[in-house]
């Protein structure tokens, strides 16, 4: 005789393992028979021992569903708070980042741009936050603007609304490496209804390696994007970030020898162009 036959008859386990697999209760349906044997060895009583079976399934589903949105997110690769280190980054206050890691910036339809070098921490803290928002409960999803670029550029406009929907709809939405290569022209047009169509609708989180002042000239009109940038502000901050890449951190500094295709003056201007950047800018609302 088993341990769970003496707390129930084999025929009445197997029944009771019958139904929960038909009602797809797959957690209780794993978990009865050793929470039979429990309840027998500690004489729990009936609520309790009903509780502990729902609560096993709740947080089973609960934890499925968690998977499912993290893996519609499509995060490049994991990230949480914890594993930032903001010693590293002192222009960054940890209290005050966290405010876009609490419910309120979906409820408010939020918007967190961060500006920085390359390899500064931008997109893990873009994915930390979303993975946050995830465990929240909200919906994610991540693109980098090539990536956004390429799925919707030469598309008719009713196919375009139809690629841009998942973007649109998500409650998170992660818009990464803005300004990074060469956009086409058209991803302008793109941009704006894009952001237009989340405007107090939904949070962004959007990460550039370009300051503000020459966002412009990355989709090549000024006027749409100061349109662009008057609907991402509104409800929204900018952190600019400063020092070197974490991924080349105890490694000797790399001298490309200029090309070219390279100017040495072009690649100075870029440098500065984020050096010169305050180190936070909020906007007035």
């Amino acid at each position: 005789m088993t341990p769970a036959s003496r707390g129930l008859p084999s025929s009445g386990l197997g029944n009771v393992e019958q139904k929960l697999a038909l009602l797809k209760l797959g957690r209780m349906h794993e978990v009865v028979a050793s929470w039979i044997e429990r309840a027998a060895a500690t004489q729990m009583g009936y609520a309790d021992f009903l509780d502990e079976l729902l609560s096993e399934e709740l947080l089973a589903r609960q934890e499925k569903q968690l998977r499912r949105r993290l893996q519609l997110a499509t995060f490049p690769f994991a990230a949480t708070i914890e594993q930032f280190d903001f010693t590293l980054r002192p222009e960054l206050k940890r209290s005050v980042i966290l405010r876009y890691f609490d419910s309120s910036f979906v409820t408010s339809a939020g918007s967190l741009v961060l500006i920085g070098p390359s390899g500064t921490g931008k997109t893990h803290l873009a994915i930390a936050a979303g993975t946050k928002m995830a465990q929240l409960g909200y919906s994610v999803r991540f693109t980098t603007a090539q990536h956004l670029a390429n799925q919707v550029l030469g598309l008719i406009p009713a196919a375009r609304s139809q690629a841009l929907r998942p973007w649109l709809s998500c409650e998170v939405l992660i818009l990464d490496e803005f300004g990074y290569l060469p956009l086409d022209p058209q991803i302008g047009p793109v941009l704006y209804e894009l952001i237009a169509g989340r405007y107090q609708k939904g949070a962004t989180i959007l990460t550039s390696n370009k300051s503000l002042p020459t966002w412009g000239e990355v989709i090549g009109d000024s006027t749409l994007m100061m349109a662009v940038l008057d609907r991402l502000l509104h409800h929204g901050e900018v952190f600019y970030f400063r020092g070197g890449s974490y991924r080349l951190r105890g490694k000797e500094a790399l001298a490309l020898a200029p090309t070219e295709a390279t100017s040495p003056t072009a690649s100075a201007s870029s440098t500065a162009e984020v050096a010169s950047s305050p180190p936070v800018f909020i906007p007035h609302s």
